[in-house]
């Protein structure tokens, strides 16, 4: 794909609501085909696919090759093209696609979770000073639309907390070994197999895509943009049968959860990390490549929503739910930017964890506040304790490292 040069800001002229939508297509992997299907199915749908820009001419495609092109330009310079759909897989290449065309002044609709964590500040300005707008509802929960929710159901100060698996594949992997009793290796193939998971799933595995996730939440549910580095994740990598026997004595399991929460004197926190849940919560039972969602506010207490996270055509669906919002002249207002004092973020939290090790030399590393309970044994060891956020901000890079791995007892949330 070529290189983009930097246009200059052109002030964009308010979209007539009801003009049809001609589409400019980035991307057709598994959701821009999804997508491509799903508009052939929806009639009623006022939106064409013009230009698809790929990056490989020579592979195969089961679809009109007049619709296709490797040049970027095809599209931003197109001045029929009134919406572009960004949906590839490089975050870098992304970035230059939707920054290009939002300061051409034409609308975006984005699943690039990636991008959108990195650079949403950025892209909010730039939206702010052309007038044109940027929907990315299925870069969230695939099918579940929380944004949009959190912009217009949610959009006053009564927010509490929002938790829940906003990762499909991995959810996927430990539906296959809680629920059928298959190994780590053997449940990662599989949903490697479906298509649930890459070829590399550190991205998933390691609680790269959750966190992302939430760093997009947090800007609609608190108004606060938190970068990436700043905040504290970790995955399921390093499960092991120790683990899985842990959970299953205690009549629980394990799930890979998102956190983020409301605290006292305008601040809050978010975080990724595995946690150990109980049968009578809601997460206990959304299984498979799906994603359950908890908003929990001060008087409205908690309300879940439930939808699937993976795969083309629920990706598909929620990104022409963002083509049709912008049919509507639908925009992100950023309600919690504009009316309301943002909260300050922070890692200085206490959690308790479960912690399993096998050698002392990687226990040392950790800097547990209090230890509960202690178990030593041949093969491996874990403990029961309390430690600081900010502590295991400090080892984020140590931890893929080492032979450990922590999961969240609930106590403390």
């Amino acid at each position: 794909m070529e290189t983009l040069s930097q246009p200059s800001i052109t002030k964009n002229r308010k979209q007539e609501n009801g003009t049809r939508q001609i589409i400019g297509l980035f991307g057709f992997g598994t959701v821009g085909k999804g997508l491509y299907h799903v508009l052939g199915s929806s009639p009623t749908t006022k939106a064409t696919i013009k230009t698809i820009c790929i990056k490989n001419p020579d592979k195969e495609r089961d679809i009109n090759t007049n619709l296709l092109t490797t040049n970027a330009e095809d599209i931003l310079n197109d001045p029929e093209i009134n919406l572009v759909v960004e949906l590839i897989d490089s975050a870098t290449d992304a970035y230059h696609i939707v920054k290009a065309a939002l300061l051409k002044g034409k609308s975006v609709v984005s699943g690039n979770k990636t991008m959108l964590a990195h650079h949403l500040e950025e892209l909010i300005q730039i939206q702010q000073t052309t007038g044109a707008a940027l929907l990315y509802d299925a870069s969230a929960c695939g099918s579940i639309p929380v944004i949009r929710n959190l912009e217009e159901y949610y959009d006053n100060d009564l927010l509490l907390s929002i938790q829940g698996i906003l990762n499909g594949s991995t959810n996927y992997i430990l539906s296959r070994i809680f629920q059928h009793g298959d190994s780590y290796d053997v449940a990662l193939k599989q949903a490697q197999d479906l298509g649930f998971a890459e070829s590399n799933p550190t991205f998933d595995v390691d609680g790269f895509d959750a966190l992302y996730k939430l760093i997009i939440l947090a800007v609609h549910g608190f108004g606060t943009y938190v970068h990436p580095k700043e905040a504290f994740h970790c995955g399921i990598s390093k499960l092991n049968d120790h683990d899985i026997q842990y959970a299953r004595e205690k009549g629980k399991k394990i799930k890979l959860v998102a956190n983020l929460s409301k605290l006292d004197n305008g601040r809050f926190t978010l975080y990724v990390m595995p946690r150990l849940v109980n049968p009578d919560e809601y997460i206990y039972n959304v299984e498979e490549e799906y994603n359950g969602v908890v908003i929990e506010g001060a008087f409205y207490e908690k309300q879940f929503m439930f939808g699937k996270g993976a795969g083309g055509f629920p990706t598909g669906s929620a990104v022409l739910s963002d083509i049709t919002a912008r049919y509507h002249d639908y925009r992100y207002e950023y309600k919690k930017q504009r009316y309301f004092e943002p909260l300050t973020y922070t890692n200085k939290v206490i959690v308790e964890v479960y912690f399993r090790y096998t050698s002392p030399a990687d226990l040392s590393h950790f800097e547990f506040e209090q230890i509960s309970e202690k178990f030593s044994g041949k093969e491996s060891s874990w403990l029961i304790g309390t430690i600081k956020l900010s502590a295991l901000q400090k080892i984020q890079d140590l931890l893929p490292k080492l032979d450990v791995f922590l999961a969240l007892t609930g106590r403390s949330e």
